[in-house]
């Protein structure tokens, strides 16, 4: 502490929980919840004064000023200062973010790059294989993540999690000045020129160039004309979330065995994605109680998404024990583990994932079939 009288650390914080090794806390930092992990080297403040709560930072974080809560950060990552970073983000190695950012529920791939003056809430960011080739929001960008009826169930996917996870994918490019009208879902190689507002899906590899186009009509923001694309996406996103926590429960937790704080990195990890999971049914179903009961009974809503919601809960699958112990002993620093591995167990592995996310979207769709 270079001024440990400016610096308030509260009496429920866990010291034994903040590293020895190289943490720097600059004046006017302020640390509290009994949930909350330094690793060494972190670096608190640099730019502005830091508000932590209840965050789990991973070796060599540098998060330079403004406000975080019940995130975490593993190693390497850079957060500017101004950044307000809300409740359930995962930010993963070596992803960073520039000044005055905005974040809530987002999880940020490995490299992945947000520039200054963003909001990107309820999103997932994936793609690009190393910080020199990584998928980029640009300055000024916009996730529109609330309805004029008042609802969120609008995440969107900016690449996804079955091939995401594998470091293999290319890169995703949202230009600075746009924005996505959530839920979108946006794939791997997709380039979206500046200043354009994304409405509708984006394929791998497509470019984008569309400026807003104003237009004049009724208002009726209950009328929900894409009712079943709304309903696919959340589903999806849900489905996403789901092989994600799987994959930290089975593969990823190999290794935090390694890491200073490990467990405590991985609790706060598994954490993270179950609060995300049980906001996502929630915004849901918020959202399926202000559809009009008649179009409601139609899509067969309540039944689809309480099968969702059991499939939280009921759904474990397994991954082949053979396929995590190639992993684990290929490196034990993930990255470069994950970059070293052979093309056949990237292939078993991304198959394992589909599995998960096919099944759980499958319960939705069989759902409504059984019961039309």
């Amino acid at each position: 502490m270079l001024a440990p009288e400016t610096v308030y650390v509260a009496d429920e914080v866990n010291l034994g929980r903040i590293s020895t090794t190289g943490v720097v806390i600059h004046p006017g930092c302020r640390i509290r919840g009994e949930r909350t992990v330094i690793s060494a080297n972190c670096e608190l403040g640099a730019e502005a004064p830091l508000t932590l709560e209840n965050c789990a930072l991973g070796r060599g974080v540098k998060l330079k000023g403004g406000y975080a809560t019940a995130s975490v950060f593993l190693a390497g990552v850079t957060v500017g200062s101004g950044a307000q970073i809300r409740a359930a983000c995962l930010l993963e190695e070596q992803s960073s973010v520039a000044h005055n950012v905005g974040l809530k529920q987002t999880i940020l791939f490995p490299y992945a790059t947000i520039g200054s003056l963003v909001n990107f809430c309820d999103c997932l960011l994936a793609g690009g294989t190393s910080r020199h080739h990584h998928s980029e929001v640009g300055s000024g960008y916009i996730h529109f993540n609330f309805t004029p009826a008042g609802h969120k169930a609008t995440a969107s996917l900016f690449g996804e999690v079955a091939r995401g996870v594998w470091l293999r994918e290319a890169p995703v490019f949202l230009g600075g000045g746009g924005g996505a009208v959530g839920p979108v879902k946006v794939g791997y190689g997709a380039v979206v020129g500046a200043g354009s507002i994304l409405k509708e899906d984006v394929a791998d590899g497509v470019q984008i160039i569309a400026p807003p186009q104003p237009s004049c009509k009724e208002a009726d923001v209950y009328a929900y004309p894409r009712l079943e694309r709304t309903i696919a996406r959340n589903v999806e996103y849900i489905a996403q979330l789901i092989a994600l926590r799987v994959w930290y429960h089975q593969v990823r937790s190999v290794f935090f065995a390694n890491l200073e704080y490990g467990d405590e990195l991985l609790q706060a990890a598994r954490f993270v994605l179950d609060r995300a999971l049980l906001e996502r049914i929630e915004r849901f179903k918020g959202w399926a109680a202000t559809v009009r009961p008649e179009v409601a009974e139609t899509a067969q809503l309540p039944a689809r998404i309480a099968a969702i919601a059991a499939a939280i809960t009921d759904y474990e699958p397994q991954f082949d024990m053979a396929l995590i112990a190639d992993i684990a002993a290929s490196d034990p620093s993930y990255l470069s583990a994950i970059a070293a591995l052979r093309d056949p167990v990237v292939a078993t592995g991304r198959q394992a994932l589909n599995d998960i996310i096919t099944a759980i979207t499958a319960k939705a769709t069989k759902e409504q079939s059984r019961r039309i």
